[in-house]
């Protein structure tokens, strides 16, 4: 699958959209509590992707018969990104992260109190934003994406150091923790835009199956990775016991790493050493498969008569996901 589209026009086109949009954030999490202030607003100050606000603006101008984007459709945007930023906040807790994208999680910087106090403001501050829009759908759609991101984390936390865990399992735990918010935003950017509901099932399908390539990119980057890229350490998933596709592939030809598992990767060496393992199976490249997979069947919504004239800024963002491991 090759890129054929230049990401960098399709930024271009919603440029004044993603720079208003870091403006709002900061301008959205204001709070009186000065520590927690500064816990949220630290969140902002990383080198954030912005993946999510720049799917749902495209799909908002491929969607809206003159390619603008609603002051609603800018507000969801905005929402799911502090939403995106909030479950950051209980994930860096959780898998005792020092950095993220090479910056200070904020646990690390205060504490894990404070870390989780910052996590539930931000949840409170979208949940005041999205009733505002004033679009039951809209909420109903969104709101689903915190609970999935409870019962990911829940699974992925039962699951932890478990050998025995399947591709389907890793697949669902994947879904509930990234794949849902890009799913449900994407069906609440159609909504807003009051789109019939063959189109609102087109665009959840196109969140679903981009959010799971994203998230099993993401996954091989954690073996293939250098520090500075990642922001934090190769093998960070390994270690927390969060086990991947590359792995579970690996495992029926290094049988050898279930007995790294099972004793939780307790030497510093195991870590690295494990990689390895990883890397001289067909892991890795059977885990692309598998994302190239779901690129594919994001494309081929997008390749729908309906969408096909207007749809090269999405497609461009759709192919660079696969990009990134090139």
């Amino acid at each position: 699958m090759t890129k054929k589209y230049s990401l960098h026009s399709s930024i271009e086109s919603i440029k004044t959209e993603l720079k208003q949009l870091n403006k709002n954030l900061r301008k959205m999490i204001i709070t009186e509590n000065e520590v927690l202030y500064s816990a949220a607003e630290q969140l902002f100050n990383a080198k954030a992707k912005r993946i999510r606000p720049t799917v749902i603006f495209l799909v908002s101008k491929l969607i809206n018969e003159n390619s603008q984007i609603s002051t609603e459709q800018k507000r969801l945007a905005e929402i799911t990104e502090i939403i995106h930023t909030a479950s950051l906040v209980h994930d860096d807790i959780i898998d005792n992260c020092d950095t993220r994208r090479g910056v200070e999680t904020v646990h690390s910087i205060f504490n894990n109190k404070i870390a989780v106090l910052a996590g539930d403001f931000l949840f409170a501050q979208s949940s005041w934003y999205l009733a505002n829009l004033n679009n039951l759908d809209v909420v109903k759609t969104i709101s689903k994406i915190i609970t999935d991101f409870a019962e990911g984390e829940v699974q992925q936390g039962t699951a932890s150091f478990d050998s025995n865990i399947s591709l389907n399992e890793y697949l669902e735990k994947s879904f509930y923790k990234t794949a849902s918010l890009l799913a449900c935003s994407c069906k609440a950017t159609t909504i807003l835009n009051k789109s019939c509901i063959s189109i609102q099932n087109d665009f959840y399908l196109y969140g679903k199956h981009l959010g799971l390539a994203f998230q099993i990119i993401d996954d091989i980057l954690d073996i293939t990775g250098l520090l500075s890229d990642l922001g934090k350490p190769p093998g960070s998933d390994l270690k927390n016991g969060n086990l991947t596709a590359p792995l579970i592939f690996a495992l029926t030809k290094k049988t050898e790493l279930k007995e790294m598992i099972n004793q939780e990767f307790q030497f510093n060496t195991n870590i690295n050493e494990a990689i390895n393992k990883i890397k001289v199976t067909n892991g890795i490249q059977k885990t692309r498969d598998i994302a190239e997979e779901h690129i594919q069947l994001a494309i081929n919504i997008l390749q729908k008569k309906n969408y096909r004239k207007k749809n090269k800024y999405l497609l461009s963002v759709t192919y660079n996901t696969i990009s990134r491991i090139n």
